[in-house]
């Protein structure tokens, strides 16, 4: 099964930087310089600590109309970068200890598991049962990182 990592919309990255307040809430953004590795939610590269500025807001990863929103937060680089757009897991994210959710067409979780392996914890996650999409998430912070869909499946930009 193919399957496609979609990383944060260009336009809600430029927004934050441009206006230093969450998207859809109003919350004040903060900048600093990079304290850990994130990830970029924009371009799904580690920070580099202490040399990168990042910016932090609420950000909610689900699409209108999702039962229950579920907003946390996320951050990007204060410059600007690349957005993520291979297909297949992003290499740098493989080095973070990662969870995957699969979810159905309301937001309702149905799956959680460890990613060790990412392509196969993927597949996994999107063979299940009534599973429309995915969320990478970090396991040891919980916040999300990025959306994941089927190839096949219609590809929406709602991360």
């Amino acid at each position: 099964m193919d399957y496609r990592v979609i990383a944060l919309r260009q336009q809600v990255a430029d927004e934050v930087r441009t206006t230093l307040s969450s998207p859809g809430y109003g919350h004040p953004a903060h900048v600093e310089m990079a304290s850990g590795t994130g990830p970029c939610r924009l371009c799904l590269r580690p920070f580099r600590p202490n040399e990168e500025e990042r910016v932090l807001f609420t950000y909610n990863p689900f699409p209108d109309g999702a039962d229950l929103p579920s907003p946390g937060p996320v951050f990007v680089h204060k410059s600007s970068c690349a957005r993520f757009e291979a297909q297949g897991f992003p290499p740098e994210l493989r080095a973070i200890p990662l969870t995957l959710e699969g979810y159905d067409d309301r937001g309702v979780v149905l799956a959680r598991i460890r990613a060790d392996d990412p392509d196969a914890s993927t597949r996994d996650v999107l063979s299940r049962p009534g599973v429309a999409y995915a969320h990478v998430r970090n396991s040891e912070a919980g916040c999300f990182i990025a959306r994941i869909e089927r190839v096949t499946a219609s590809v929406t930009e709602t991360a």
